[in-house]
Order: structure tokens, then sequence, then C-alpha cells
């Protein structure tokens, strides 16, 4: 524990010595240069010094690893008690093809699985309809029925794996179909360990892939985040997802501050679903990029820990400590990937990572270098996952705990994001609330601005990317491309045919029509979700379902 009488003394003598010293020596430093900003377009000064963080609130707000506020780390011994799971994001074609994915990436020292599905999928529709004429297995793998995740979890130990999914307006649906392939396992539901996305309401802020109109949608989370307190209590039924939000064009501060913004609009609709916070709140996860300033995205970390401990201890009265925990998935940044000259986006992807291991990560997918050009080819996400390991095992940066903790320059972009994550908030509670500040078109207006300065920084020159605007050349490209089986797509065609004849139709239909009430009414609709995959409903039988109740959302049109 701190001596506070002594720290005290200690903050005194500093701003007397600021005062009169440093202030001197400051006065004599050169104008700043506008070219040295971060990836946020943020100035940064020349040199930071105890003026711009020492007093006795910031030593309080820095405290100690595994306490409160935890802007240190969620963990006494962080990576070093435990490295990060690493987990890399994977999905392409069929099933078949990821599950021989999934396992050469076990076998090379992946320590979890993160499922991505192709578009039909992310959008609930079954490979053959219409709408997704084209799109089959081109962004992930293609899962239409519990046949499919039987096969793409085939020899795979879900007793043992923590799985993420990377699945938002069709969460429920996917959950289930993984839920009832543990069963087929003989894996009980309070085994499983993992993470459904499950974030809608940035989906429909930044990526766009929602089905449904915002207040079912809501609803759906809700029955997933009820249904996992009361069955699956080793799972994270939701991962409120900052990533997407980045990818779109947000700046740190906005990507920091809508996803925490998420987070407590979830929790507010828990809440009124009449759930106790700490029966749920243990088990809420969030997801983070990790873009390519590295001191800001460390400092974006350290400040998410500090503003939701608060928030969930104060605001919303949780008595667990575990409930003020944020524990988050990184990405490294997919848009700050170039097609140009592909081989240097291993050494960004390095730096990304070792921003997220320092800003305390729990768990890190690491991108692949020709992931600009195609899905990752074997060599390329291999080498991905090498960084991980080079990170953990060589640099000696998880030796200890927080290792940039109490530097002037994090300190003081960490208070600064802190700062202006509160105003963000003041600014949507003003508007009324997340949903009402999505519905006129706050946050994607403050995206799609952020987004148009920094090409413009681009352009302009002003901010340089390299083999972009700076240091081309014309060499060819002579990396490996990834190939998918070109029977992959009528093979899954005649496996949905196959399913739709030898299943029993009559027990598909009840289960529907049992589903369809239950969206009519108040009820969770987990159970009556899982009766439907059991019986090999599809997914796009059981969407098609919910959207004759809930209906189809469209976006309205800002000018």
């Amino acid at each position: 524990m701190y001596d506070w009488e002594k720290l005290a003394e200690l903050s005194q003598a500093i701003q007397n010595w600021q005062e009169t010293t440093l202030s001197e020596s400051l006065k004599r430093l050169p104008e700043r240069n506008p070219r040295f900003m971060t990836t946020s377009s943020e100035t940064v000064e020349r040199l930071y010094t105890p003026l711009d963080v020492a007093n006795l609130d910031y030593l309080r707000d820095l405290g100690l690893p595994g306490e409160y506020p935890y802007t240190r780390g969620i963990h006494p011994t962080m990576h070093r008690g435990r490295l990060w799971t690493m987990r890399m994001f994977a999905g392409f074609g069929t099933a078949e093809e990821t599950n021989a994915r999934f396992k050469y990436l076990l076998e090379q020292g992946q320590t979890g699985l993160s499922i991505a599905f192709d578009l039909p999928t992310l959008m609930g529709y079954d490979t053959d309809a219409p709408e997704a004429e084209g799109e089959f297995g081109k962004c992930g793998v293609a899962v239409s029925s519990l046949k499919d995740m039987e096969i793409l979890l085939d020899g795979i130990p879900l007793d043992k794996v923590s799985t993420s999914m990377t699945i938002n307006s069709p969460a429920a649906v996917i959950w289930a179909m993984y839920i009832a392939t543990a069963e087929k396992q003989g894996v009980r539901p309070d085994q499983l360990r993992g993470t459904i996305q499950n974030d809608i309401l940035k989906e429909y802020i930044a990526q766009k892939e929602y089905i449904f109109p915002p207040e079912p949608s809501m609803r759906l989370v809700i029955d997933t985040i009820e249904y996992g307190a009361q069955t699956l209590p080793q799972w994270n039924p939701i991962s409120i997802s900052g990533y997407h939000i980045r990818e779109a064009g947000a700046t740190a501060a906005q990507e920091l501050a809508f996803t925490l913004a998420d987070g407590m609009e979830y929790v507010r609709w828990a809440l009124k679903r009449g759930l106790e916070i700490d029966s749920f709140a243990p088990r809420l996860s969030f997801f983070f990029n990790a873009h390519n300033d590295f001191f800001e995205e460390i400092a974006k970390y350290r400040a998410a820990r500090r503003i939701w401990a608060r928030e969930m201890r104060q605001t919303f009265k949780a008595q667990n400590p575990r409930s003020w925990l944020m524990r988050f998935h990184t990405q490294t940044a997919g848009v700050s990937l170039t097609a140009q000259q592909p081989e240097n986006n291993i050494v960004r992807v390095a730096i990304q990572a070792l921003a997220a291991v320092l800003g305390g990560t729990q768990s890190l997918h690491t991108n692949s270098m020709d992931e600009a050009l195609a899905l990752p080819s074997e060599q390329a996400v291999t080498i991905a996952l090498r960084t991980q390991q080079i990170i953990a095992e060589e640099s000696g940066v998880a030796n200890t705990i927080d290792p940039l903790g109490g530097s002037f320059f994090v300190e003081a972009q960490t208070n600064r994001l802190e700062k202006q994550a509160y105003e963000y908030f003041q600014r949507i509670e003003a508007l009324g609330g997340v949903l009402p500040a999505i519905e006129k078109g706050f946050f994607q207006g403050e995206i799609a601005d952020s987004a148009y300065r920094y090409q413009q920084e681009i352009d302009r020159g002003d901010r340089i990317i390299v083999g972009v605007n700076a240091y081309q050349d014309e060499k060819p490209i002579t990396i490996p491309i990834l190939e998918m089986d070109p029977q992959g797509y009528p093979r899954q065609i005649e496996r949905l045919r196959r399913l739709r004849m030898q299943r029993d139709n009559g027990r598909v239909g009840q289960t529907l029509d049992r589903l369809r009430i239950a969206c009519q009414g108040t009820e969770n609709t987990m159970p009556y979700i899982l009766d439907a995959v059991r019986a090999y409903a599809t997914l796009g039988e059981i969407i098609g379902v919910m959207k004759t109740v809930y209906g189809v959302y469209r976006e309205p049109t800002w000018v």
C-alpha cells in the first residue's frame, strides 16, 4: 500500500520544482512541429515531464496491478503469471477447409480458436439463398446449419479449448449451434469457454451487418446474456467491440468512448430485464484495435480499464470486484495493412502486437501480411503467429508488469484519452443516449469526419505511409496467395440439399412455430433457438422466422 502522506509531500515538492527550474527550461524549447501527431491527429509535445501528470489524484489512479482502478492491469501478476491467449482469427470456404486450418494452428502453438464467418452467414442467409450468391466463403467459413458446425469443430475437444466467434446479428443462432455441437461431443454447457461477439450496437455505428431493428436486436443480446449467466458460467456472451469502430476510421478516443458507451448501454438493458449486476457483469468482455501509434494504443487500453472499473463500481454499484474488471481481446489493425509492399505489414503487425501486450491484453490476434490482398495463406498466418511467440518468448516484455507505467508520456496520454472519453459520454447523454445518438447519425458522422481527415493527411503527405505515399517501388508482388477448394461451393450446396431431405421436417416446423411464438412474447428465446438448431433447422430458416416478427432494419439517410 502507498503511504499517502509521504506521496502528498512528494507531490508538493514536484509542483514547487515545476514552478521554478522546470518552467524556465521549458521556455527555451522550440515550437512544436505540426507533423508530430498521433494516429488520431493529436499533437505530441516535444517533452513530457512531471508537470503533465504528477499529482495525488494521478498516483491514486495509477495504483498497482490487480487493484482498483486497474490502470496497470487486471491481475496482480499479469503476463508473468500467464501469457495472453494466442487466438488467431481464421475461416474460409467450407467447414472442412477451416477445420484443417484450425488443427494446423493448434499444432503450431495457438492457444485458442477464433472463427471468422462468411458474409451470408453474418447476414443470416443460407449458402444457397439468392442473396448469398457470389459471397460463399470469401471472408470466412460458411455455416448454414448444425451439420456445418459439427464438421467445423470435428476432432477439436471443446472442453479443452476456448473459442471466439465473430458473429453479431445471428449470434444467438450460431452460439446455439456451438452449444449443440458440444452436446454431441458429450461436453456440458458449464464446461464451455469462449466468447460470441454479439455486439449489435457497433453494427449500427460502424460495420453495418445488422438484420433487425435496434429494439428487438437488443432484446436478443440480453437473451444471450441472461442465458449465459444461468447456463454457461465460463462463457462471455458478448464482446463489446471497438475494433470495427476503429476500422471504420475512428480515432483512439472515439474507439474508447463509443465502445464503453455501448458497454454501459448493454448493462442498462440487462438491469432493466431484472438481472442483478454481479450476475452478468463479470462475463462481459471487450475487443479493441491495435493501431499504428504505439504509445497512444497502450494509453487507450489503460484508460479503458480505469473508466470501466470506475463506472461499474460507482455508477452501476457492482459489489463483486470481478464486475469491475475489463477483460479484452485485441486484434492488430487490418485497416493499416497495405497491398503495396505487403512484407512491410509484418513489421506493422509486430509493433501493434507489442502495444497490445504492453497495454495488458488478455488475448491477441495478429493479422497476416497478405490480408490486404486475399485471405491469409498458411505461410503468412504462421509468420503472424510466430510474431506473438517471439514477443512472448524472446523480447522480455512480459518479464515485468506494465513496464511503461509511470512514464510521463504514457500517463499524460492515458489522462488525455480518459478526459476525451468522458467528453463524448456527455455529448451522447445530451442526445438522449446511445440508441437516439445512433438514430441521429451522431456516431456515424464523427467517424466519417475522422476518416476523411486521416485520408487528407495522407494525401497531403502530412502522414507518411511507407510504400504508399513514400518509399514506393514497382516490384511485382511475389508472396503466395491462398486458393480455396473450387469444389467447396457445390459440396456445401449438396450438403444443404441432403440435410433438408433427411431431417425430420415435421419437427423442424414445430420448433420454428414455437420460436415464432417466443419472439412475439417476452420469454427468453435461447431455449427455442436451441430446439430449432437441434432439429437441424437452418440459419436462414431461423432468421426468417425472426424477420416475420421483428422486421428488417433500413438505415436512415442523413444529409
